[in-house]
């Protein structure tokens, strides 16, 4: 019946453009789930196929432009008014009409890290969400090996972060560890060389003797690199800016680096 929601069904062509309508309830949040919304978040979910996916939420014109990924991917569809969508996530989340509930994709361990791009970040208890969710982004772009993170004083992959990963969370293997320099000693056993950022870094890291592997491991936000974490790495570079402003936020700085460590290590 028209205006029903379309549970279970495949979405083979476009829903009618009127047929939306209020969602059976969202389910409550928990550990094991994960809430992806925003266009892009959605579409590189469905395509991927590295979750298990369980509710797609989307007003119709947002399952229009989604059809044949959701058709693709058998995902249940289930067709609501944006404002059910904004009720549901709060009024600050920019969803785009689509909101997917899924399972988390499972961690990897620092051990299965395959130094097959040459380059892998590691994150220093970095906790804004939108600054994760950019560097991911860019690790996606870069193709990197991995991303490591804490798993204290880290944003949840999920949400917020996935809206600015932009798709990202995807395509990049991410490493949870408990001690960061523990980490860090046991990539250098897998042959990464480990490369501290920090705007008063000893040496710019243009003139950084480099080789692949890789690790550039970036501060949190206002603190930088901790103690700990500065004496473990191999070399402690800054970025040499010839602007008025010399340092950066640490997403900018990220990618800024991974532009510049990638061209030396193709070059």
């Amino acid at each position: 019946m028209q205006g029903a929601p379309a549970q279970g069904a495949r979405a083979d062509r476009a829903p009618p453009p009127n047929a939306g309508a209020e969602p059976a309830p969202f389910r409550r949040p928990s550990a094991d789930l994960v809430a992806l919304y925003g266009l892009h978040a959605v579409r590189e979910a469905l395509r991927a196929g590295k979750r298990k996916l369980l509710d797609l939420y989307a007003a119709p014109g947002a399952a229009e432009k989604l059809a044949p990924d959701i058709a693709a991917s058998g995902v249940r569809l289930t067709l609501v008014e944006p404002e059910a969508l904004s009720r549901r996530l709060g009024p600050g989340a920019v969803h785009q009409g689509a909101l997917l509930e899924a399972r988390p994709i499972a961690p990897l361990d620092v051990s299965e890290i395959t130094p097959r791009g040459g380059i892998a970040l590691v994150l220093d208890q970095i906790t804004d969400p939108h600054n994760v969710g950019a560097i991911l982004r860019s690790a996606a772009a870069f193709d990197v090996d991995a991303v490591l993170m804490t798993e204290r004083h880290a944003p949840e992959m999920t949400g917020v972060l996935a809206k600015a990963a932009s798709g990202a969370l995807e395509h990049v293997p991410i490493a949870p560890v408990v001690n960061l320099a523990r980490a860090l000693r046991e990539l250098k056993g897998l042959g990464y060389l480990c490369v501290g950022l920090d705007s008063e870094g000893a040496a710019d890291l243009q003139e950084v003797g480099l080789s692949a592997p890789v690790a550039l491991v970036l501060g949190g936000e206002g603190k930088g690199l901790r103690r700990l974490t500065r004496e473990t790495c191999d070399v402690v570079a800054r970025l040499d800016m010839p602007g008025p402003i010399k340092s950066l936020n640490v997403s900018n700085a990220g990618a800024v680096a991974l532009a510049l460590v990638s061209r030396r290590l193709r070059g």
